[in-house]
């Protein structure tokens, strides 16, 4: 709409006499009804026709055509973009589809296990136990064999050996003397009844004899003395077994009770110490097979339990073990291991590991009872294998057991349950 004056259409203007055109710039006028009559005097009134047939028809049928199109178009609107009808969330019921499976018994071995670390089972360290010195000289390495009595190290001698020496000489200069002495002394004793020497003499020349034997003996423990201090110097194996570290060289001042300079492994013997904890020491005993892997080796090595510690650590709850195993070059002591003892064999559940869970409460499965109605159970895991997790009290094998999203349920649940697919056996 414009604020000229509206153009009258050639179909109105050849019925003028009966439909007047009104535009925005023409004065107003009285609207006449049927019933009313015209004043002859209003200038804006005209004489009153009846209309024709034919034009009311003419534009009845425009207009219900529309108002039909505008009827269906209100419906289709209406019919696509419905909302559907919004359900409260109380009143909604979404029961869960959840997988099950019946564990059953399976014959399983009981096994404990722990770690720790590959020592010699008789660790004899070795140093200096004589004066110090510096060493001249080192014999082995480690890894070498050694035998009872071979030499390992040497340190100087210089000084020693010319002592050694000089108390040799004087156990012989007392030892003459003692033999001069006591050759006197016989004499003497030979021309006593003749009376050719005094009681006085004789007596004295007994003496000289005794005290020069007691010179002999004490040179002779002089020399003994020297002659240790000089082998103390030789640094030897008192024990056949292998080296295990050497830290002696060269040149190095070697201190009487310092570090020790070697460590030996008596006899080669190697065994496995380890910290159980205190629920699994219970079960086992000295004399059960036992199996220990050392890292980056894909064999076991087996051996037996031989001792089990006395105490537990009252801070950690945890006891020692020591495995005796059989010599191996790849048995190095210091290497880290884990070892498996087999305790016992029985019937027991087993069940994969993701239907256990663990909360504050200890361990627990979730089970579906003959009301369909998830249930919780706890449970004791025994052990952990790979075929799952060994139930050792809790379940006895006909249960229904949730395998997978337990963690999602609550305890009275109600839940649809359909079998769990198969498992299929690893190539």
């Amino acid at each position: 709409m414009g604020t000229n004056p509206e153009h009258v259409p050639d179909a109105l203007a050849a019925h003028s006499e009966s439909v007047r055109w009104i535009g925005r710039d023409r004065p107003g006028f009285d609207r006449i009804t049927p019933d009313s009559p015209v004043h002859p005097t209003s200038p804006h009134t005209a004489p009153t026709e009846a209309p024709q047939p034919g034009l009311r028809r003419k534009w009845l049928l425009p207009a219900g055509a529309v108002l039909l199109a505008l009827a269906i178009s209100a419906v289709l609107w209406s019919t696509l973009h419905s909302k559907p009808k919004l359900v409260p969330l109380a009143d909604q019921r979404n029961v869960p589809l959840i997988s099950v499976m019946t564990p059953g018994l399976k014959a399983v071995t009981s096994s404990v296990t722990f770690t720790g670390a590959i020592v010699a089972r008789y660790d004899m360290p070795i140093g200096n136990d004589g004066e110090t010195g510096r060493i001249v000289a080192v014999y082995v390495e480690p890894g070498d064999h050694v035998r009872r009595g071979q030499p390992l190290a040497k340190l100087d001698q210089s000084v020693l050996i010319p002592q050694v020496n000089r108390l040799a000489a004087a156990l012989e200069q007392t030892q003459a003397q003692a033999a001069l002495s006591a050759a006197e002394y016989r004499r003497a004793q030979g021309v006593e009844s003749a009376g050719a020497l005094s009681a006085e003499d004789i007596e004295k020349r007994r003496a000289t004899a005794v005290t020069d034997a007691a010179n002999v003996k004490v040179a002779a423990a002089l020399l003994a003395e020297g002659e240790a201090r000089l082998n103390r110097t030789r640094i030897v194996a008192p024990i056949a077994g292998t080296v295990l570290t050497r830290r002696a060289e060269v040149g190095q001042i070697a201190n009487p009770g310092g570090e020790a300079l070697f460590r030996i492994a008596s006899g080669g013997e190697i065994e496995m110490r380890g910290q159980l904890a205190e629920q699994d020491l219970a079960q086992v005993k000295v004399g059960d097979a036992a199996s220990v892997h050392l890292t980056g080796l894909p064999q076991a090595f087996e051996g037996r339990v031989r001792l089990l510690g006395a105490i537990i650590d009252p801070q950690t709850r945890l006891g020692e073990i020591r495995i005796t195993l059989k010599p191996d070059p790849a048995l190095r002591p210091g290497a880290f291991a884990r070892g498996t003892v087999a305790v016992n064999k029985a019937l027991r559940p087993v069940v994969p590991q993701t239907a256990v869970l663990t909360d504050t409460g200890g361990s627990y499965v979730y089970l579906v009872n003959a009301h369909s109605h998830a249930e919780r159970r706890a449970v004791r895991v025994a052990d952990t294998s790979d075929q799952g997790v060994v139930i050792s009290s809790g379940l006895s094998g006909s249960e229904r057991v949730v395998t997978t999203a337990a963690g999602f349920l609550r305890d009275g649940e109600e839940v649809k349950a359909v079998a769990a697919p198969a498992t299929q056996p690893s190539p």
